[in-house]
């Protein structure tokens, strides 16, 4: 495997477990560099960085970041963006994937980067939920708010050092799949 294939794989990692904490962060984020030239996409999601991708990421980032604080519509909301951080990081994670083959370019894209999405969404919702049962919905907002900014540092941080994101990312989520699933397994 090359640098350049490394790379944008971890840099699909990352933007694609980024979608876990905001659905349109990164769709807004990756839309930008594209634009700027900063990140290469596959040739078929050109569409990614033009304007109108960029104005509607833009709005539909505003009202997301807006929604989630608001007590007990953000925990509707999960049940709304879970599905959708699945697909916008299996999205993400295909744009940038340099594979021809477009079956196996979109599986890897699904796996991996809606994998990445839904790990960082389960911790993101049980989180909220917590919050929810402890603080009756007083503390979401201050949940929402480490959310929005781990999105965008994330995000951000994946176009700069995207090996080490994605690196942290995978650390992360193992160590949550073993907690949990010691947990699960104790229960049997």
């Amino acid at each position: 495997m090359n640098t350049e294939t490394i790379t944008a794989v971890a840099l699909g990692i990352g933007l694609s477990a980024s979608c876990g904490f905001r659905v349109f962060v990164p769709l807004l984020v990756a839309s930008v560099a594209a634009r700027a030239g900063i990140i290469p996409l596959q040739e078929s999601f050109n569409w990614l960085g033009s304007w109108p991708a960029i104005i509607c990421f833009g709005a539909a980032t505003v009202a997301e970041i807006a929604a989630y604080y608001i007590p007990f519509v953000d925990n509707l909301l999960d049940g709304i963006t879970t599905p959708l951080a699945i697909g916008a990081g299996s999205l993400l994670m295909t744009s940038v994937l340099p594979i021809d083959a477009d079956m196996l370019k979109w599986v890897t894209g699904i796996i991996i980067g809606g994998g990445a999405a839904a790990a960082v969404q389960g911790g993101s919702v049980i989180t909220r939920l917590g919050s929810t049962k402890l603080t009756a919905g007083l503390g979401n907002p201050v949940v929402a708010t480490g959310e929005h900014a781990a999105a965008f540092g994330t995000s951000l941080l994946s176009l700069v050092i995207p090996v080490v994101i994605a690196l942290v990312f995978v650390v992360l989520i193992g160590f949550f799949i073993m907690k949990f699933g010691r947990r699960l397994l104790r229960r049997s």
